[in-house]
């Protein structure tokens, strides 16, 4: 039985549902290493049922690089750096200050901090993407495994391992469901120490600069405008209902809904203007956050929904989702091996 099938039957029933039955491998040809347009879209992978299409980039730690809508095509998500994307990111242990080993000085002292993208440059420049075991798409599922690197140094592989299951929502338009899971490996006699409670960004979000009308989703149609000077530090929010949104000026937007968070959310704008390009510095962020206990030999899982359209659009399937998910809980178990 591969890691794939495996930890499918691992997952706990509600982690079950959206998850594929037959995994396949993409192919790539070698034709296509001669062609660089052919390769992008090799490395992109994308499913798309019309009102909302997704994608994780293997080249990008098989994080989610792509997300737009039938009403705004152009991609949402902040692809800058490692530390951008839409991507799994924990913490662990002690701060340490390992500048003599490589740290990055703009990030020191820090805890034991695997990210799906990669590890931050020397000085914050660009830093290098982390490595992908498994990429691949089934029945209108994608899934991606991927060997995290610690944020803080250039090009450092942490000891733990990722997956993550993207899939559309069953019978709701414009709603994604995404389930991640961190299988902690660490040494016994590392330095982060012993398992401590720190804040987890379930997940961390970065999109466009264009999006910046921020609010917090209140329920039954209602939303709170949140108000942030560009960061970081970034702002605090805390949504009652688990949700927040982020809109341009025609009125589209995206938003994050994660049942599980449950200490305030991080949100912010960085850098000025209001470009749309990916590909550049300044950008809109958000993450849920948990407070959890992550120790050396540790699998944790949990899921969150990302939802496109208008505000009206967003609010009723926000209110959908609150019906159904309210009561989501992460899972965390401890292992020996």
């Amino acid at each position: 039985m591969d890691s794939h099938r495996e930890s499918i039957l691992n997952l706990p029933p509600s982690f079950r549902r959206t998850i594929p039955k037959r995994p396949r491998s993409i192919l790539i040809f070698a034709l296509l290493m001669f062609s660089t347009p052919a390769l992008v879209a090799a490395d992109l992978l994308t499913i798309d049922n019309g009102s909302v299409k997704i994608g994780i980039d293997r080249e990008k730690g098989g994080a989610i690089t792509w997300l737009s809508s039938d009403r705004y095509p152009q991609n949402i998500v902040n692809i800058a750096d490692p530390g951008r994307l839409i991507q799994q990111s924990y913490y662990a242990g002690k701060r340490l200050d390992r500048t003599s080993e490589g740290q990055s000085s703009a990030w020191s002292p820090w805890s034991w901090n695997p990210i799906q993208g990669g590890g931050v440059g020397s000085g914050g420049r660009t830093g290098t993407w982390a490595r992908v075991t498994q990429f691949e798409e089934s029945d209108n599922v994608l899934f991606s495994e991927t060997i995290p690197k610690l944020w803080d140094m250039a090009d450092e592989e942490a000891d733990a391992v990722m997956r993550q299951w993207t899939a559309f929502e069953p019978e709701m338009t414009g709603v994604v469901c995404v389930q991640c899971e961190l299988r902690t490996k660490r040494h016994e006699d590392d330095a982060w120490g012993e398992a401590r409670m720190s804040p987890q960004e379930i997940p961390a979000c970065y999109f466009t600069r264009n999006f910046d009308a921020v609010k917090s989703y209140l329920g039954d149609g209602r939303w709170m405008a949140e108000h942030q000077a560009p960061g970081p530090p970034w702002g605090k929010a805390n949504p009652p209902r688990k949700a927040m949104a982020m809109f341009e000026r025609s009125g589209q937007g995206v938003a994050v809904f994660s049942p599980t968070s449950r200490e305030s959310w991080n949100f912010g704008p960085h850098g000025s203007g209001l470009s749309s390009d990916p590909s550049e510095g300044p950008c809109m962020h958000v993450a849920p956050i948990d407070r959890v206990r992550l120790g050396r030999q540790s699998t944790f899982r949990y899921r969150y929904w990302l939802i496109v359209g208008d505000e009206a659009q967003i609010a009723s399937r926000l209110d959908s989702l609150w019906t159904k998910y309210a009561a989501e809980q992460s899972h965390l178990n401890e292992h020996s091996n």
